[in-house]
């Protein structure tokens, strides 16, 4: 098998003397949706963080493409090409949608023409954003506002893009148009790893995924296997 597009190693990592990661193994392969899936505080946003440069392991290796990118921050994290479309969005909300987009471009220059090429394919993933182009992101839905995060993050040009709970907060329809466009993406040749409360829908999405417990991986394969797993249905969905 080629190598992988991400690979994480024996992954330690936690905020102060507070270790949240144990020894986390991890891989994404080119073409891959891959789910990471857990209870609250089990490590899945410490992890995602870890990997684009906003928290410094404290041991361990995060190789992108064999490239090693482990505590040197997020800047050679982003040019190697993983971006993370974070937690709550975290858009400019008094700035429009536009330029919210556009803020994903930041490392090439504004006239670059393929700035305006990735405009419009984002625009074309998600309609919505180009009705509400001059709005301010501030005014949108949570649904719309999370198709602005995502449509940011694929402005970056990224080989991998990590999503931190895609449906936090989100209305059962708009789950559903983000969940397609995701597969989209996908298609389009961007690999996702995916932080996602709804296991079911993290695993009808994915095609392998990771389960997290108290910071160590405890479960992992194929996304349908997991699915069925006695234990992901009792710990996750409620089913015995």
């Amino acid at each position: 098998m080629a190598e992988p597009l991400l690979q994480i190693e024996g992954l330690e990592s936690g905020y102060g003397d507070i270790q949240v990661l144990w020894g986390v193994d991890l891989t994404v392969h080119a073409g891959e949706i891959v789910c990471l899936i857990g209870s609250n505080g089990a490590g899945k946003t410490t992890l995602l963080k870890t990997v684009a440069g906003l928290i410094a392991p404290k041991a361990g290796s995060v190789r992108v493409a064999g490239q090693e990118v482990s505590g040197r921050g997020c800047a050679p994290v982003l040019r190697a090409g993983v971006t993370l479309v974070p937690e709550g969005r975290r858009l400019f909300p008094t700035m429009s949608v536009r330029d919210n987009l556009l803020m994903g471009a930041y490392l090439r220059p504004a006239n670059d023409p393929s700035v305006r090429e990735d405009l419009e394919r984002v625009m074309t993933i998600f309609p919505r954003l180009r009705e509400r182009a001059r709005q301010d992101a501030g005014t949108l839905s949570g649904g719309e506002q999370q198709m602005c995060a995502i449509g940011r993050g694929i402005m970056s040009r990224p080989r991998l893009l990590m999503i931190d709970e895609l449906s936090l907060g989100l209305a059962p329809r708009a789950v559903e148009v983000l969940s397609e466009a995701l597969l989209e993406i996908n298609r389009s040749g961007i690999s996702i790893l995916l932080v996602e409360q709804d296991v079911m829908t993290a695993l009808d999405l994915s095609h392998r995924g990771y389960v997290l417990d108290r910071g160590r991986v405890v479960m992992s394969g194929d996304a349908r296997t997991l699915a069925a797993a006695p234990e992901v249905r009792e710990a996750y969905v409620g089913m015995s």
